[in-house]
């Protein structure tokens, strides 16, 4: 396992030095998932959310929530995102939806953290604009599903 570079020797939390890193293209995909009610998808689906257009909104929260990354996670790096784009997929037989959020920069550091974040905030808001009608609904596998860019090697979840 790799050593972990947000502590110093001593233990202490640090923000790491990346000014001797090369600036290449990065990108990262992340997803996950709100579950619910077969109703409450319904409602989405047919625009009948009585606070407006979810998904809509959803998108521009998770994009929103992606710029503002380093002012919420304290050790991130603030980045200029070069893309941001958000999906939405719902499931009618799982009675969910999932995210899909895929972050690029040309940078020093990656874009995980990024595209993580667009997911969770994304997915906190349909939970939001929907929690009047279900409030059972559950965020869910908020997960890293790719990566690629900077030294090391490139990850795709299996």
């Amino acid at each position: 396992m790799a050593k972990l570079t947000h502590f110093d020797d001593e233990g202490a939390a640090r923000m790491v030095d990346v000014s001797g890193k090369a600036e290449t293209l990065r990108d990262a995909l992340a997803e996950g998932h709100v579950l619910m009610m077969p109703e409450t998808l319904t409602l989405i689906l047919d625009q009948k959310i009585v606070k407006g257009d979810v998904f809509g909104v959803a998108r521009v929260a998770g994009i929103m929530a992606a710029k503002k990354t380093a002012d919420i996670i304290p050790l991130c790096h603030p980045l200029s995102l070069s893309s941001i784009d958000i999906v939405f997929e719902p499931d009618k037989a799982a009675s969910c939806v999932t995210i899909r959020a895929t972050v690029r920069t040309t940078g020093k550091t990656g874009v995980e953290m990024e595209a993580l974040t667009a997911v969770a905030v994304a997915g906190l808001t349909i939970y939001d604009m929907c929690k009047a009608v279900d409030r059972a609904m559950t965020v869910t596998h908020i997960r890293l599903m790719k990566k690629t860019g900077g030294k090391s090697e490139p990850f795709e979840r299996t």
